[in-house]
């Protein structure tokens, strides 16, 4: 640049600079048509609509996770777009599907969300996190992406599990998204509008590779056959007794198939006595076995007789059970005590951060952490014991 002037190269080369950004914009459309898209934002829309069922029991606040946007990016274009600082959830699926998944939230919205899940009205002062806050947003984050992954096995028709979920602090524009994505690889990323009750109005994205992505387009489309290794041995080992129906050994594989592959048990139970009906016509020596074959239904015992207890304990379900919560317990000699007055201090042998115990009729069922309710203290419950452990606590 001369004289405040351009020079025609360096007209050039802004413009070239400019059609190859128009370019690269373009590819990155095509990677996806809009029928991609479209089912991309489906299955979002539904994941993120369990997500914000998940987030609601948290929050007591009405959440609205809408209006997916998908488009195709990258990491490097989404660290030059995008405000720092955000909260980070990563995933990666192991089981349904492979690939992973990321969700991101912007810590003011995330300051948000735990100051409500902490009991407040969801007025902030600092969008700085302490740390309890970011383990509760940490919180909040793994139950909706816990959620949505639910849902996505609905959708699927297959089970898909996910690794425990590792949350970052994305501080800086120079620092790394993700150690498993590169900067210039592709991926999809869906942007949510993002509603809590009437303290908040932002979004949440969603983001992940294009190939783990196109897996579950192909899942949607039907061109992905769902898996099932565990079908396959059923289908070939249900013809065998019908195969040798003469054999008095057929009706052993009848009781084999249920005990490895419970969900098919129903057909060869139903099959097998219709085949031993037909070889009994034939040969009666074979009438004995057929006892045997009648015997195979045991496995509903153990739900009638729990059936039957639960049948009792519904006559009791109104009486009113005593519930206490222990904060903590210390030991003080006699002396201590008549020491006490008004100003001292006992200290209780539990941590700060230790769950408290919930206690019913003097037995321990769960334990928790303390909230604000109201006005009320309360407590969250982390960890309970079984129903019928519940009951057994009773007698």
């Amino acid at each position: 640049m001369s004289n405040g002037f351009l020079s025609q190269d360096e007209i050039n080369s802004l413009l070239n600079g400019e059609l190859n950004n128009d370019n690269e914009v373009e590819n990155n459309e095509e990677l996806l048509s809009d029928l991609e898209k479209d089912l991309l934002g489906e299955v979002g829309n539904i994941s993120m609509g369990s997500a914000s069922t998940a987030l609601y029991q948290l929050l007591n606040q009405k959440v609205n996770i809408t209006t997916p946007v998908v488009t195709v990016t990258t990491i490097k274009q989404i660290k030059e777009n995008f405000d720092v600082p955000n909260i980070i959830l990563d995933v990666e699926y192991v089981e349904g599907i492979s690939g992973r998944n990321m969700l991101m939230m912007k810590i003011s919205d995330a300051a948000v969300i735990a100051n409500c899940m902490m009991g407040g009205d969801g007025k902030i002062e600092s969008d700085e996190l302490s740390e309890i806050e970011i383990s509760a947003v940490q919180e909040a984050m793994n139950q909706m992406i816990g959620s949505a992954a639910t849902s996505m096995a609905t959708m699927f028709g297959r089970r898909v599990d996910i690794s425990p979920p590792q949350s970052t602090l994305w501080e800086s524009k120079e620092q790394s998204l993700s150690n498993d994505i590169e900067e210039e690889e592709k991926v999809v990323r869906i942007s949510f509008d993002l509603e809590v009750g009437d303290v908040l109005k932002s979004n949440i994205m969603q983001i992940l590779p294009l190939n783990t992505a196109k897996k579950i387009v192909s899942i949607m489309m039907g061109e992905e056959q769902v898996q099932a290794p565990v079908d396959a041995p059923v289908s070939e080992s249900a013809p065998t007794p019908a195969s040798a129906p003469t054999m008095p050994s057929s009706p052993q594989p009848t009781y084999e198939a249920p005990v490895h592959q419970q969900p098919a048990y129903q057909q060869p139970a139903y099959e097998a006595p219709a085949n031993y009906a037909q070889t009994m016509s034939h040969t009666q020596p074979m009438m004995q076995p057929s006892v045997e074959v009648q015997k195979a239904n045991f496995a509903p015992l153990g739900t009638e007789h729990v059936r039957k207890s639960h049948d009792n304990i519904d006559l009791i379900l109104d009486v009113a059970l005593d519930i206490s919560v222990v904060l903590g317990r210390t030991k003080k000699s006699i002396r201590d005590i008549l020491n006490l007055g008004n100003g001292s201090l006992i200290e209780l042998n539990k941590l700060a951060d230790e769950p408290v115990e919930v206690l019913v009729n003097g037995k321990v069922i769960a334990e928790g952490e303390v909230v604000v309710i109201d006005e009320n203290f309360g407590v969250r419950i982390n960890n309970i014991v079984s129903g019928a452990d519940r009951i057994k606590s009773l007698r």
